[in-house]
């Protein structure tokens, strides 16, 4: 080790990793500092399109069952033996909510009672719209992570850059010389600061732009399957 660092001291760094080895301390605190940031964003990005690919496919599965059934009560008996899903979790809210409104009212030979009033319809429409939005906030769990990782990266590696160039000044006038080697190797060095922060932030921010679009997907799918909800009940005389 001492050995290496004789060398390293000796002659001037020719590749990044001697450049990162040989580095001041702030220099290496801030590449510290990102490669946090790097392993967070990478764990957060892995994380969420798992979540959001196992969403994909039970709301899949949850609109082919819902297509076939013909009556709501069909539709319910349905999605039981379905996995738990946003969507699942959204017409289970409703039914549920309608059910204590007309106890009975979905089973199979009921009799036709009185529809629901405007009050009751508002409330069912604010426990649907509620659901959803608890289900919008759980998928979007983890992606304000991104977006900070994103901003903040790119103006860590900057401040690293003008520490790094800072120290390169001061040392050229320490030495008292000004050419072109004397100066070269602290600016590389401060700039390694800039790219690390730039390569950790374009993932996060591509990442973070590809979630919010399939949250956005989801959230459409989800309000327009509650509007389709009231609409089934109004087919069937129950509103």
């Amino acid at each position: 080790m001492g050995l290496s660092h004789l060398l390293l001291q000796s002659r001037p760094p020719t590749t990044s990793f001697e450049m990162i080895v040989g580095a001041t301390l702030p220099t290496q605190i801030v590449l510290a500092i990102l490669a946090l940031f790097s392993l967070a964003s990478w764990w957060l990005i892995f994380a969420k399109a798992r979540q959001f690919r196992s969403v994909r496919r039970l709301g899949d599965e949850f609109l082919e069952r819902m297509e076939r059934a013909q009556r709501l009560e069909d539709a319910y008996k349905a999605i039981l033996s379905l996995p738990d899903s946003p969507y699942g979790r959204v017409f289970r809210q409703g039914v549920n909510f309608f059910s204590e409104l007309r106890p009975g009212a979905l089973r199979e030979g009921a009799p036709q009672t009185r529809g629901l009033s405007l009050t009751q319809l508002e409330a069912l429409r604010l426990i649907l719209e509620k659901e959803e939005a608890e289900e919008r906030d759980e998928l979007a769990r983890g992606l304000g992570w991104l977006a900070v990782i994103g901003s903040v990266s790119p103006l860590l590696g900057l401040m690293g850059t003008v520490i790094g160039v800072m120290n390169a000044f001061l040392g050229i006038t320490s030495s008292g010389s000004s050419n072109i080697m004397a100066v070269a190797p602290g600016v590389a060095e401060a700039l390694i600061t800039t790219v690390a922060g730039l390569a950790v932030a374009i993932p996060a921010v591509i990442a973070y732009n590809h979630f919010v679009g399939k949250l956005n997907l989801v959230s459409g799918e989800l309000e327009g399957f509650s509007s389709e909800f009231i609409g089934t009940l109004a087919r069937e005389g129950q509103v």
